[in-house]
Protein backbone atom coordinates (compact mmCIF):
# COMPACT_ATOMS: atom_id res chain seq x y z
CA UNK A 1 0.00 0.00 0.00
CA UNK A 2 1.46 3.60 -0.83
CA UNK A 3 0.74 6.76 1.12
CA UNK A 4 -2.46 7.97 -0.01
CA UNK A 5 -0.83 11.83 0.89
CA UNK A 6 2.60 13.04 -0.12
CA UNK A 7 5.06 14.68 1.91
CA UNK A 8 4.84 17.59 0.52
CA UNK A 9 0.84 18.03 1.02
CA UNK A 10 1.34 16.62 5.21
CA UNK A 11 3.89 19.11 5.64
CA UNK A 12 1.41 21.86 4.57
CA UNK A 13 -1.47 20.38 6.38
CA UNK A 14 1.08 20.35 9.53
CA UNK A 15 1.86 23.72 9.27
CA UNK A 16 -2.15 24.19 9.41
CA UNK A 17 -2.19 22.05 12.25
CA UNK A 18 0.70 23.47 14.40
CA UNK A 19 -1.35 27.05 13.38
CA UNK A 20 -4.57 25.65 15.20
CA UNK A 21 -2.60 24.80 18.21
CA UNK A 22 -1.68 28.39 18.59
CA UNK A 23 -5.06 29.49 18.27
CA UNK A 24 -6.16 26.81 20.87
CA UNK A 25 -3.79 28.22 23.75
CA UNK A 26 -4.69 31.94 22.67
CA UNK A 27 -8.57 30.73 23.33
CA UNK A 28 -7.54 28.74 26.18
CA UNK A 29 -6.48 32.07 27.65
CA UNK A 30 -9.67 33.10 28.98
CA UNK A 31 -13.29 31.79 29.97
CA UNK A 32 -15.11 33.39 26.98
CA UNK A 33 -13.26 32.22 24.06
CA UNK A 34 -12.11 28.93 25.74
CA UNK A 35 -15.34 26.79 23.80
CA UNK A 36 -13.30 28.19 20.38
CA UNK A 37 -9.78 27.63 22.10
CA UNK A 38 -10.79 23.83 22.30
CA UNK A 39 -12.45 23.56 18.64
CA UNK A 40 -9.46 25.10 17.12
CA UNK A 41 -7.50 22.19 19.26
CA UNK A 42 -10.10 19.69 18.28
CA UNK A 43 -9.25 20.53 14.55
CA UNK A 44 -5.73 20.91 14.68
CA UNK A 45 -5.36 17.11 16.17
CA UNK A 46 -7.68 16.07 13.98
CA UNK A 47 -6.00 16.90 10.94
CA UNK A 48 -3.02 15.93 12.25
CA UNK A 49 -4.13 12.09 12.58
CA UNK A 50 -5.60 12.08 9.85
CA UNK A 51 -2.62 13.35 7.84
CA UNK A 52 -0.06 11.34 9.74
CA UNK A 53 -1.87 7.94 8.81
CA UNK A 54 -2.43 8.54 5.32
CA UNK A 55 1.01 10.19 4.51
CA UNK A 56 3.18 7.46 7.06
CA UNK A 57 1.08 4.35 7.12
CA UNK A 58 1.90 1.96 4.58
CA UNK A 59 0.97 -1.49 6.21
CA UNK A 60 -1.24 -2.77 8.66
CA UNK A 61 -4.01 0.27 7.89
CA UNK A 62 -6.55 -2.37 9.47
CA UNK A 63 -4.80 -3.17 13.24
CA UNK A 64 -4.37 0.67 13.16
CA UNK A 65 -7.61 1.51 12.51
CA UNK A 66 -9.13 -1.01 15.20
CA UNK A 67 -6.94 0.54 17.70
CA UNK A 68 -7.76 3.61 16.80
CA UNK A 69 -11.75 2.68 17.34
CA UNK A 70 -10.78 1.16 20.74
CA UNK A 71 -8.48 4.43 22.00
CA UNK A 72 -11.63 6.31 20.74
CA UNK A 73 -13.76 4.19 22.89
CA UNK A 74 -12.18 4.51 25.77
CA UNK A 75 -12.09 8.48 25.39
CA UNK A 76 -15.62 9.02 25.03
CA UNK A 77 -16.62 6.42 27.76
CA UNK A 78 -14.35 8.72 29.89
CA UNK A 79 -15.99 12.02 28.89
CA UNK A 80 -18.95 10.50 29.97
CA UNK A 81 -18.42 9.12 33.55
CA UNK A 82 -15.64 11.66 35.21
CA UNK A 83 -17.26 14.25 36.94
CA UNK A 84 -15.74 17.55 36.76
CA UNK A 85 -14.34 17.23 40.16
CA UNK A 86 -12.38 14.33 38.70
CA UNK A 87 -10.89 16.86 36.18
CA UNK A 88 -7.30 16.79 38.19
CA UNK A 89 -6.90 12.94 38.24
CA UNK A 90 -7.64 12.68 34.65
CA UNK A 91 -5.48 15.04 33.82
CA UNK A 92 -2.93 13.81 35.47
CA UNK A 93 -4.06 10.07 34.14
CA UNK A 94 -3.63 11.03 30.62
CA UNK A 95 -0.11 12.89 31.37
CA UNK A 96 1.13 9.31 31.87
CA UNK A 97 -0.24 8.14 28.58
CA UNK A 98 1.82 10.46 26.97
CA UNK A 99 4.82 9.43 28.89
CA UNK A 100 3.94 5.86 28.26
CA UNK A 101 3.57 6.93 24.46
CA UNK A 102 6.69 8.54 24.35
CA UNK A 103 8.52 5.23 25.83
CA UNK A 104 6.67 3.16 23.66
CA UNK A 105 7.71 5.29 20.20
CA UNK A 106 11.26 5.64 21.73
CA UNK A 107 11.70 1.38 22.29
CA UNK A 108 10.17 0.42 18.51
CA UNK A 109 12.49 3.43 17.39
CA UNK A 110 15.46 1.44 18.80
CA UNK A 111 14.50 -2.01 17.66
CA UNK A 112 13.94 -0.86 14.21
CA UNK A 113 16.99 -2.41 12.41
CA UNK A 114 16.53 -0.10 9.68
CA UNK A 115 16.79 2.98 11.87
CA UNK A 116 20.09 1.87 13.68
CA UNK A 117 21.91 1.25 10.29
CA UNK A 118 20.86 4.15 8.47
CA UNK A 119 22.94 6.57 11.25
CA UNK A 120 26.23 6.54 11.54
CA UNK A 121 29.22 8.53 12.99
CA UNK A 122 27.74 12.20 14.44
CA UNK A 123 24.49 11.75 12.93
CA UNK A 124 24.23 8.51 15.20
CA UNK A 125 25.15 9.68 18.45
CA UNK A 126 22.57 12.96 17.76
CA UNK A 127 19.70 10.17 17.07
CA UNK A 128 20.79 7.50 19.66
CA UNK A 129 20.69 11.15 22.12
CA UNK A 130 17.11 11.99 21.28
CA UNK A 131 15.98 8.61 21.42
CA UNK A 132 17.13 8.13 25.24
CA UNK A 133 15.80 12.04 26.32
CA UNK A 134 12.50 10.99 24.46
CA UNK A 135 12.55 7.76 26.88
CA UNK A 136 13.63 8.82 30.25
CA UNK A 137 11.28 11.91 30.29
CA UNK A 138 8.78 9.88 28.96
CA UNK A 139 9.42 7.54 31.54
CA UNK A 140 9.45 10.11 34.82
CA UNK A 141 6.21 11.23 32.94
CA UNK A 142 4.42 7.83 33.33
CA UNK A 143 5.75 7.04 36.17
CA UNK A 144 5.38 10.53 37.95
CA UNK A 145 1.80 11.00 36.56
CA UNK A 146 0.57 7.66 38.14
CA UNK A 147 1.63 9.09 41.56
CA UNK A 148 0.13 12.52 40.86
CA UNK A 149 -3.26 9.92 40.22
CA UNK A 150 -3.09 8.27 43.03
CA UNK A 151 -2.73 11.31 45.30
CA UNK A 152 -5.18 13.62 43.57
CA UNK A 153 -7.56 10.69 43.76
CA UNK A 154 -7.02 9.75 47.67
CA UNK A 155 -5.99 6.44 46.93
CA UNK A 156 -2.40 7.41 48.21
CA UNK A 157 -1.65 9.73 50.88
CA UNK A 158 -1.28 13.35 50.59
CA UNK A 159 1.52 13.32 52.96
CA UNK A 160 4.96 14.27 51.58
CA UNK A 161 7.72 10.78 51.28
CA UNK A 162 10.57 12.12 53.25
CA UNK A 163 13.18 9.66 52.61
CA UNK A 164 16.80 9.61 54.73
CA UNK A 165 19.35 11.30 51.63
CA UNK A 166 16.74 12.20 49.30
CA UNK A 167 18.41 15.01 47.73
CA UNK A 168 21.53 12.99 47.38
CA UNK A 169 19.50 10.14 46.44
CA UNK A 170 18.22 12.03 43.40
CA UNK A 171 21.32 13.44 42.48
CA UNK A 172 23.08 9.85 42.15
CA UNK A 173 20.42 8.87 40.09
CA UNK A 174 20.61 11.54 37.71
CA UNK A 175 24.41 11.13 37.45
CA UNK A 176 23.71 7.39 36.82
CA UNK A 177 21.36 8.61 33.84
CA UNK A 178 24.20 11.00 32.44
CA UNK A 179 26.54 7.74 32.83
CA UNK A 180 24.24 5.08 30.98
CA UNK A 181 23.46 7.84 28.16
CA UNK A 182 27.07 7.64 27.80
CA UNK A 183 27.52 4.00 27.06
CA UNK A 184 24.09 3.77 25.61
CA UNK A 185 25.30 6.62 22.85
CA UNK A 186 29.01 4.98 22.57
CA UNK A 187 27.85 1.14 22.32
CA UNK A 188 29.24 -0.15 18.77
CA UNK A 189 26.29 -2.49 18.31
CA UNK A 190 22.19 -2.67 19.17
CA UNK A 191 23.14 -5.31 21.56
CA UNK A 192 25.16 -3.66 23.66
CA UNK A 193 23.23 -0.62 23.47
CA UNK A 194 19.82 -2.45 24.99
CA UNK A 195 21.24 -2.98 28.75
CA UNK A 196 22.25 0.72 29.37
CA UNK A 197 18.44 1.78 27.57
CA UNK A 198 16.70 -0.47 30.41
CA UNK A 199 18.87 0.28 33.68
CA UNK A 200 18.16 4.21 32.52
CA UNK A 201 14.49 3.14 31.79
CA UNK A 202 14.32 1.41 35.32
CA UNK A 203 15.99 4.58 36.91
CA UNK A 204 13.86 6.92 35.16
CA UNK A 205 10.63 5.13 36.74
CA UNK A 206 11.69 5.08 39.78
CA UNK A 207 12.76 8.69 39.67
CA UNK A 208 9.20 9.90 38.78
CA UNK A 209 8.18 7.71 41.86
CA UNK A 210 10.48 9.44 44.18
CA UNK A 211 9.67 13.02 43.08
CA UNK A 212 6.22 13.15 42.89
CA UNK A 213 5.83 10.77 46.31
CA UNK A 214 7.92 13.49 48.10
CA UNK A 215 5.85 16.07 47.03
CA UNK A 216 2.92 17.21 49.65
CA UNK A 217 -0.32 17.91 49.00
CA UNK A 218 -0.01 21.38 49.29
CA UNK A 219 2.12 21.70 45.85
CA UNK A 220 -0.56 19.33 44.32
CA UNK A 221 -1.58 22.15 41.31
CA UNK A 222 1.92 22.69 40.76
CA UNK A 223 2.98 19.01 40.04
CA UNK A 224 -0.16 19.20 37.61
CA UNK A 225 1.53 21.95 35.58
CA UNK A 226 4.86 20.71 35.91
CA UNK A 227 3.63 16.67 34.65
CA UNK A 228 2.07 18.83 31.98
CA UNK A 229 5.20 20.55 30.69
CA UNK A 230 6.69 17.42 31.21
CA UNK A 231 4.38 15.55 28.77
CA UNK A 232 5.01 18.10 26.60
CA UNK A 233 8.59 18.03 26.52
CA UNK A 234 8.36 14.08 26.19
CA UNK A 235 6.49 14.37 22.90
CA UNK A 236 8.96 17.02 21.18
CA UNK A 237 11.91 14.38 21.64
CA UNK A 238 9.64 11.86 20.42
CA UNK A 239 9.70 14.32 16.69
CA UNK A 240 13.10 15.10 17.06
CA UNK A 241 13.50 11.16 17.17
CA UNK A 242 11.18 11.08 14.39
CA UNK A 243 11.88 13.62 12.49
CA UNK A 244 8.18 15.12 12.76
CA UNK A 245 8.28 18.77 12.88
CA UNK A 246 4.40 18.82 13.69
CA UNK A 247 5.43 16.78 17.18
CA UNK A 248 8.87 18.93 18.31
CA UNK A 249 6.30 22.46 17.77
CA UNK A 250 3.21 20.98 19.44
CA UNK A 251 5.76 19.49 22.24
CA UNK A 252 7.24 22.50 22.75
CA UNK A 253 4.21 24.31 22.98
CA UNK A 254 3.03 22.20 25.37
CA UNK A 255 6.14 21.80 27.19
CA UNK A 256 6.57 25.83 28.02
CA UNK A 257 2.87 26.77 28.59
CA UNK A 258 2.89 23.88 31.36
CA UNK A 259 6.61 25.25 32.48
CA UNK A 260 5.15 28.98 32.61
CA UNK A 261 1.89 27.69 33.92
CA UNK A 262 4.19 25.76 36.69
CA UNK A 263 6.09 29.17 37.75
CA UNK A 264 2.65 30.86 37.63
CA UNK A 265 1.58 28.76 40.32
CA UNK A 266 4.93 29.14 42.24
CA UNK A 267 4.64 32.47 42.13
CA UNK A 268 1.32 32.39 43.53
CA UNK A 269 2.11 30.21 46.55
CA UNK A 270 5.23 32.47 47.10
CA UNK A 271 7.69 28.72 45.88
CA UNK A 272 10.51 28.33 44.29
CA UNK A 273 10.06 25.58 41.21
CA UNK A 274 13.24 23.65 42.54
CA UNK A 275 11.86 23.71 46.25
CA UNK A 276 8.83 22.07 45.00
CA UNK A 277 10.97 19.67 43.19
CA UNK A 278 12.49 18.77 46.46
CA UNK A 279 8.87 18.26 47.98
CA UNK A 280 8.73 17.83 51.96
CA UNK A 281 5.18 20.58 52.01
CA UNK A 282 1.91 20.16 52.81
CA UNK A 283 0.48 17.08 54.06
CA UNK A 284 -3.25 15.23 53.97
CA UNK A 285 -4.65 17.60 55.90
CA UNK A 286 -4.40 16.54 59.51
CA UNK A 287 -4.73 18.53 63.00
CA UNK A 288 -1.72 21.67 62.80
CA UNK A 289 0.91 22.03 65.87
CA UNK A 290 -1.43 24.34 67.47
CA UNK A 291 -4.45 23.72 68.51
CA UNK A 292 -7.70 25.61 68.18
CA UNK A 293 -7.98 25.93 71.92
CA UNK A 294 -4.42 28.25 71.82
CA UNK A 295 -5.96 30.88 69.42
CA UNK A 296 -9.62 31.12 71.00
CA UNK A 297 -13.10 29.39 70.41
CA UNK A 298 -14.82 29.93 67.19
CA UNK A 299 -18.29 31.62 66.55
CA UNK A 300 -20.91 28.97 64.73
CA UNK A 301 -23.51 30.06 62.63
CA UNK A 302 -26.68 27.90 61.68
CA UNK A 303 -28.22 28.15 58.06
CA UNK A 304 -31.21 30.33 59.32
CA UNK A 305 -28.45 32.67 60.72
CA UNK A 306 -26.63 32.61 57.07
CA UNK A 307 -29.98 33.11 54.66
CA UNK A 308 -30.81 35.99 57.33
CA UNK A 309 -27.75 37.57 56.97
CA UNK A 310 -27.59 37.39 53.45
CA UNK A 311 -30.80 38.76 53.27
CA UNK A 312 -29.69 42.19 54.41
CA UNK A 313 -26.13 42.89 52.73
CA UNK A 314 -24.96 44.29 49.33
CA UNK A 315 -22.18 43.24 48.44
CA UNK A 316 -21.13 39.50 48.69
CA UNK A 317 -18.12 37.75 48.04
CA UNK A 318 -17.69 33.85 47.56
CA UNK A 319 -14.82 32.34 47.90
CA UNK A 320 -14.49 28.16 46.72
CA UNK A 321 -12.11 25.79 47.36
CA UNK A 322 -11.34 21.82 47.16
CA UNK A 323 -14.62 21.59 49.69
CA UNK A 324 -17.09 23.14 47.08
CA UNK A 325 -15.31 20.75 44.47
CA UNK A 326 -15.65 17.09 46.82
CA UNK A 327 -19.18 18.73 47.91
CA UNK A 328 -20.08 19.19 44.37
CA UNK A 329 -21.82 22.17 45.55
CA UNK A 330 -21.13 24.36 42.48
CA UNK A 331 -24.69 24.33 41.35
CA UNK A 332 -26.16 24.93 44.61
CA UNK A 333 -23.97 28.07 44.72
CA UNK A 334 -25.06 29.72 41.71
CA UNK A 335 -28.84 29.21 42.77
CA UNK A 336 -27.93 30.98 45.74
CA UNK A 337 -25.59 33.48 43.59
CA UNK A 338 -28.89 34.09 41.38
CA UNK A 339 -31.66 34.18 44.09
CA UNK A 340 -29.24 37.14 45.76
CA UNK A 341 -28.43 39.26 42.25
CA UNK A 342 -32.43 39.05 41.75
CA UNK A 343 -32.57 41.31 45.04
CA UNK A 344 -29.95 43.65 44.19
CA UNK A 345 -26.95 41.84 45.78
CA UNK A 346 -23.73 42.28 44.18
CA UNK A 347 -22.39 38.97 44.18
CA UNK A 348 -18.71 38.23 43.15
CA UNK A 349 -16.25 35.12 43.02
CA UNK A 350 -12.75 35.11 44.38
CA UNK A 351 -10.61 32.84 42.71
CA UNK A 352 -7.25 32.22 43.98
CA UNK A 353 -4.30 30.98 41.51
CA UNK A 354 -3.83 27.46 43.26
CA UNK A 355 -7.70 26.74 44.93
CA UNK A 356 -8.14 23.18 44.52
CA UNK A 357 -5.97 20.79 42.84
CA UNK A 358 -4.96 21.93 39.48
CA UNK A 359 -4.43 25.10 37.63
CA UNK A 360 -7.85 26.97 36.82
CA UNK A 361 -9.52 24.01 39.05
CA UNK A 362 -12.31 26.33 40.49
CA UNK A 363 -12.85 28.33 37.26
CA UNK A 364 -13.52 24.78 35.65
CA UNK A 365 -16.34 23.92 38.11
CA UNK A 366 -17.50 27.43 38.02
CA UNK A 367 -17.71 26.97 34.42
CA UNK A 368 -19.76 23.99 34.44
CA UNK A 369 -22.52 25.47 36.87
CA UNK A 370 -22.55 28.14 34.22
CA UNK A 371 -21.42 31.32 36.35
CA UNK A 372 -21.29 34.33 34.48
CA UNK A 373 -17.90 35.35 33.63
CA UNK A 374 -17.62 38.97 34.37
CA UNK A 375 -18.45 37.83 38.18
CA UNK A 376 -15.31 35.20 38.69
CA UNK A 377 -12.41 37.57 39.24
CA UNK A 378 -8.83 36.64 40.29
CA UNK A 379 -7.13 37.28 43.44
CA UNK A 380 -5.34 40.44 42.50
CA UNK A 381 -8.43 42.16 40.74
CA UNK A 382 -10.48 41.48 44.21
CA UNK A 383 -7.77 41.47 47.10
CA UNK A 384 -7.99 45.60 47.21
CA UNK A 385 -12.56 45.43 47.67
CA UNK A 386 -12.05 43.02 50.69
CA UNK A 387 -12.70 46.19 53.07
CA UNK A 388 -16.00 47.38 51.01
CA UNK A 389 -17.25 43.75 51.31
CA UNK A 390 -20.58 43.12 53.83
CA UNK A 391 -20.01 39.09 53.68
CA UNK A 392 -17.01 36.37 52.62
CA UNK A 393 -18.53 33.06 52.29
CA UNK A 394 -15.86 30.72 52.14
CA UNK A 395 -16.65 27.30 50.91
CA UNK A 396 -13.99 24.68 51.39
CA UNK A 397 -11.01 26.95 51.48
CA UNK A 398 -8.40 26.97 53.80
CA UNK A 399 -4.75 27.67 53.05
CA UNK A 400 -5.84 30.76 50.70
CA UNK A 401 -7.21 32.79 53.02
CA UNK A 402 -4.71 32.01 55.80
CA UNK A 403 -3.63 35.21 57.77
CA UNK A 404 -1.09 33.47 58.62
CA UNK A 405 0.93 33.88 55.46
CA UNK A 406 0.88 37.51 55.94
CA UNK A 407 0.99 37.69 59.87
CA UNK A 408 3.49 35.05 60.79
CA UNK A 409 7.11 34.89 59.64
CA UNK A 410 7.34 31.61 60.45
CA UNK A 411 4.38 29.97 59.41
CA UNK A 412 5.10 26.89 56.56
CA UNK A 413 3.05 29.50 54.13
CA UNK A 414 4.88 33.29 55.17
CA UNK A 415 5.24 35.02 52.34
CA UNK A 416 2.44 33.18 50.36
CA UNK A 417 -0.37 35.65 47.95
CA UNK A 418 -3.89 34.86 49.95
CA UNK A 419 -7.48 36.61 49.51
CA UNK A 420 -8.19 38.98 52.35
CA UNK A 421 -11.50 37.92 53.25
CA UNK A 422 -11.02 38.99 57.01
CA UNK A 423 -10.73 42.57 56.24
CA UNK A 424 -14.32 42.77 55.32
CA UNK A 425 -17.43 43.22 57.66
CA UNK A 426 -18.12 39.12 58.15
CA UNK A 427 -16.60 36.15 57.31
CA UNK A 428 -18.98 33.07 57.12
CA UNK A 429 -16.52 29.62 56.41
CA UNK A 430 -18.03 26.48 55.59
CA UNK A 431 -16.34 23.33 56.32
CA UNK A 432 -16.81 19.98 57.76
CA UNK A 433 -14.29 20.58 61.05
CA UNK A 434 -11.68 22.16 62.31
CA UNK A 435 -8.75 20.23 60.61
CA UNK A 436 -6.28 22.02 58.88
CA UNK A 437 -5.89 22.69 55.11
CA UNK A 438 -3.46 20.95 52.72
CA UNK A 439 -0.33 22.58 53.66
CA UNK A 440 -1.22 21.38 57.50
CA UNK A 441 -1.06 24.71 59.47
CA UNK A 442 -3.65 25.75 61.75
CA UNK A 443 -5.61 28.91 60.21
CA UNK A 444 -6.07 31.77 62.65
CA UNK A 445 -8.88 33.19 60.21
CA UNK A 446 -11.37 31.03 62.40
CA UNK A 447 -10.97 32.16 65.76
CA UNK A 448 -11.42 36.04 64.45
CA UNK A 449 -14.03 38.37 65.33
CA UNK A 450 -16.15 39.03 62.75
CA UNK A 451 -15.53 35.19 61.28
CA UNK A 452 -18.72 32.66 61.73
CA UNK A 453 -18.24 29.17 60.83
CA UNK A 454 -21.10 26.85 59.45
CA UNK A 455 -20.27 23.18 60.12
CA UNK A 456 -21.58 20.11 58.03
CA UNK A 457 -21.21 19.30 54.12
CA UNK A 458 -20.83 22.44 52.28
CA UNK A 459 -23.44 21.19 49.59
CA UNK A 460 -26.33 20.18 52.56
CA UNK A 461 -25.94 23.22 54.05
CA UNK A 462 -25.90 25.50 51.34
CA UNK A 463 -29.05 24.03 49.84
CA UNK A 464 -30.58 24.54 52.98
CA UNK A 465 -29.47 28.18 52.98
CA UNK A 466 -31.06 28.54 49.77
CA UNK A 467 -34.75 26.87 50.83
CA UNK A 468 -34.22 29.77 53.66
CA UNK A 469 -33.48 32.30 50.91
Amino acid sequence: MSNLVSAGVANVAYLGAIALFILALGGLSHPESSRRGNLYGITGMSIALIVSILSAVTNNMELLLGALVIGGGIGLYLAKKVQMTEMPELVAILHSLVGLAACFVGFANFFDIAVWDRYVGVEKVIHDVETYIGIFIGAVTFSGSIIAFGKLSGRLSGKPLMLPLRHWLNLALVILVFYFGYEFATAPTQELAIQPMYVMTAIALFLGIHMVMAIGGADMPVVVSMLNSYSGWAASATGFMLGNDLLIVTGALVGSSGAILSYIMCKAMNRKFLSVIAGGFGTAGGSSSSSSEDQGEVTPIDVIETANLLKNVKNVVIVPGYGMAVAQAQHTVYEITKVLRSKGVNVRFAIHPVAGRMPGHMNVLLAEAKVPYDIVLEMDEINEDFPEVDVSIIIGANDIVNPSAQDEPDSPIAGMPVLEVWKGETTIVLKRSMASGYAGVQNPLFFKENTQMLFGDAKESLDEVLKNL
